[in-house]
């Protein structure tokens, strides 16, 4: 499922302009098979599509996560949708999180979800249910935001390497829409609050807080996110550093 590629940078607030902006999910473009919809979302955002121009498909054959990475779901069983943003300020990751684990923890009761800096909503388990991917040009003040949901994907319909660390709302595939509107409301909110606000929010569901980490430099603690959107770790010897981006791994236990 998509993921950002990198940490997302934090404003010190929001614009009057960017309050002004209209809500996020009109019009709606959708296909039943496409490549990718971040890909689509960026050609209608280059062609000067709108703020909140939407993009869903029920099928993507070329979608993609993190580093390069490929992500694919059964047709029809996942929610997958970009939207084109403009002056998306520079929380978008961190408050596409947010409103994305409040539908997921609504929905799987006495699970809860969380967030894995910087953008994989977890369940309570650590099993991924979803992504965030954000791609933009800052210096044209756009950004179109891809979020793919496992909503009725099954064990089943998983490879074998990945059914031990991918999770689902277990719904049925009727509830896309309904997951969908969802995320929608709480972009239209998330998308526009104050920044520490998100951060506060984003901090009530770090999924690293507390726990060992390690990357290709080291290995330290979670110790939140500074108000860049960094990772911040604290190492053995006291010592704080702040991550902005690479791969971050868990430990055992």
């Amino acid at each position: 499922m998509p993921d950002g590629g990198g940490a997302p940078a934090v404003a010190p607030g929001v614009g009057a302009s960017r309050l002004d902006l209209p809500p996020v999910g009109l019009p709606r473009v959708h296909y039943r098979v496409m490549t990718s919809t971040n890909d689509r979302a960026r050609e209608l955002a280059v062609a000067g599509a709108g703020h909140g121009t939407l993009v869903t498909a029920d099928e993507q054959t070329a979608g993609r996560g993190r580093q390069g990475r490929s992500w694919t779901a059964p047709a029809g069983r996942a929610l997958l949708m970009s939207l084109v943003l403009r002056e998306p300020g520079a929380l978008v990751t961190l408050a596409a999180g947010v409103a994305v684990a409040e539908v997921v923890g609504g929905e799987v009761a006495g699970v809860g979800a969380k967030i894995r800096w910087p953008n994989d909503v977890v369940l309570g388990d650590g099993r991924k249910v979803a992504g965030i991917l954000a791609e933009g040009r800052p210096q044209e003040e756009w950004a179109v935001l891809g979020i793919g949901v496992n909503v009725a994907v099954r064990a089943a319909d998983l490879p074998p390497e990945l059914r031990d660390r991918a999770g689902s709302l277990d719904l049925r595939a009727e509830e896309i829409p309904r997951i969908r509107d969802a995320v929608l409301r709480g972009l239209g909110r998330w998308l526009t609050a104050p920044a520490e606000d998100v951060l506060a929010a984003w901090g009530q569901r770090d999924a690293l807080l507390g726990r060992s980490v390690r990357w290709a430099a080291g290995a330290g603690t979670g110790a939140g996110v500074d108000r860049d959107g960094r990772l911040l770790v604290a190492l053995d010897d006291g010592r704080r550093v702040a991550l902005e981006a690479g791969e971050v791994h868990l430990e055992p236990g």
